[in-house]
């Protein structure tokens, strides 16, 4: 191990425990040396049988970890992503991420503790000084690093132990192997699947109080009042894909607000006697939004902070966001229910950089 020294030429200096340290020398431009503890040799410095056994303790760790890594690749493939498990202290959890996330854990853990271990008891464990010098140095100084560089490299067993090279090389080719799955199990471009949410399945969609689960009239909400809400049918699509997708995608607020408050729409007449509804998605990074202030008509995301003015549109007065709240078209049907007239006039949810 290397230590830089650049100490002041003043007494009473202390080590790293607080006590006074006794300088005994100084260098040639009168700079204290700081002495370091004589070197004692490790059992694998004087034991070729020990440091053979050190090296394959490092080899094995290397390939544990090699597998561990691999093995999680083995479970994310192999178990279903709806497979659930019971872990203890944990609960119900998907079986696929639970041996995943266990195995890369494991592998990162070993190829760690091969290397530490290969360190500890394989590499040089002499101390020395190596004062200070300007960032670029003489050709001499230059030349003095580069056959350093090489006696390290040499020392450290690299190339005169190819059982632990060998395995290492193999440990770290399998370690971004699990990334890869992951990131290819991202899927395709969200652009489309953002696009249309259930609200558009049908010509008129019936909305569904959130909290209490029975269908919205117009008269259920009062001016400055907000209902979180929900498509009709969503519990049934909810069952039938086993995933909350569709409720991330199609939640919406209503507020309702004068006739006369509001500044603009997202098109013509799309509030239903002063009611309004919007994404319930933060257009910034997808955050739920249902703070609602009523005096100034703003929305608030928790996040980040961003503002939108649902009396304009859902316009962005405040914040990171870029664009405005996605707005539904409203009516009500012929038993007085309010419905939605069709989907989002744009995708919802954040803004991504496919998006023009």
């Amino acid at each position: 191990m290397s230590e830089q020294s650049n100490l002041p030429a003043t007494h009473g200096a202390h080590d790293n425990h607080g006590g006074e340290v006794d300088y005994a020398t100084r260098d040639e431009r009168g700079r204290y040396i700081l002495p370091l503890e004589e070197h004692t040799p490790r059992i694998t410095d004087i034991d070729p049988r020990a440091a053979k056994r050190a090296e394959r303790q490092v080899a094995w760790l290397f390939t544990l970890g090699g597998a561990c890594l691999a093995g999680g690749v083995a479970a994310y493939v192999a178990f279903d992503s709806r497979e659930l498990i019971s872990v203890p202290t944990i609960g119900r959890v998907s079986a696929s991420n639970f041996w995943l996330g266990t195995l890369i854990g494991l592998g990162s853990f070993f190829i760690g503790a091969a290397a530490i271990h290969w360190a500890r008891r394989l590499m040089p464990g002499e101390e020395a000084v190596d004062h200070r010098h300007p960032l670029r140095g003489d050709e001499q100084s230059r030349a003095s690093a580069i056959e350093q560089f090489k006696r390290g490299a040499a020392e450290s067993g690299f190339l005169s132990r190819p059982l632990v090279r060998r395995t290492m090389l193999g440990a770290m080719a399998l370690f971004p192997l699990p990334l890869v799955v992951l990131l290819g199990d991202l899927g395709p471009s969200p652009k489309e699947k953002l696009r249309h949410t259930m609200w558009g399945d049908k010509r008129m969609t019936r909305i569904v109080n959130q909290g209490s689960g029975e269908l919205v009239r117009p008269e259920d909400m009062a001016v400055g009042g907000l209902i979180n809400a929900i498509p009709e049918g969503l519990e049934r699509i909810q069952e039938e894909t086993g995933t909350q997708n569709e409720r991330a995608k199609s939640s919406i607020i209503l507020v309702r607000m004068n006739p006369s408050e509001i500044k603009a729409q997202q098109g013509e007449g799309w509030d239903y006697e002063g009611i309004l509804a919007y994404s319930k998605i933060c257009t910034h990074v997808g955050c739920p939004i249902s703070l609602y202030q009523q005096r100034t008509h703003a929305l608030l995301c928790p996040c980040h902070q961003s503002t939108f003015d649902l009396s304009d549109a859902g316009r962005v007065v405040f914040g990171p966001a870029a664009r405005h709240m996605p707005q539904l078209r409203l009516g009500v049907d012929a038993e007085g229910y309010l419905v939605a007239l069709g989907d989002f006039a744009e995708p919802v949810g954040p803004s991504f950089w496919e998006r023009g």
